[in-house]
């Protein structure tokens, strides 16, 4: 897979991959953070993905610059999905995995992701994940 590095120069908007069999679920996570989850941080840019195959193709072009995975998306998790991300792709951006449960945080530690948020997705941690986690990329 080829290099999928942060931009260096501050974006004007910044690209959220959001991964799920589900489209409600990827519906909430658009809902809950919005297009601008903190006025610090450019517009958010949603691509919404319903495959594991779209996934990698659109990580390994680039210009993402944030991966919300579902970890209980079928027939590919977003855990496993995290882990192969990590290790094929150069400059791979942040994830966060959607947990089944608070419980499932080691798995999502597992996997390599910076981050976790157990479903029901709480709109106010998802948010503050999300955050923290575009803050360091646009600092790297």
């Amino acid at each position: 897979m080829t290099d999928a590095t942060a931009h260096t120069s501050r974006p004007d908007r910044l690209r959220v991959l959001v991964y799920s069999d589900d489209a409600s679920t990827r519906q909430k996570v658009v809902q809950a953070l919005g297009t601008r989850p903190h006025p610090d941080l450019p517009e958010l840019e949603y691509l919404e993905v319903a495959t594991a195959p779209v996934v990698f193709t659109n990580m390994d072009a680039g210009g993402i610059d944030l991966a919300v995975l579902d970890g209980e998306a079928v027939p590919a998790g977003g855990m496993g999905i995290a882990k192969q991300l990590k290790d094929e792709v150069d400059g791979c951006p942040p994830i966060l995995v959607l947990t089944g449960r608070a419980d499932d945080a080691w798995l999502a530690s597992w996997s390599r992701a910076e981050a976790a948020v157990p479903h029901p997705l709480d709109p106010i941690r998802l948010s503050d994940a999300v955050i923290a986690l575009l803050r360091t990329r646009l600092s790297a």
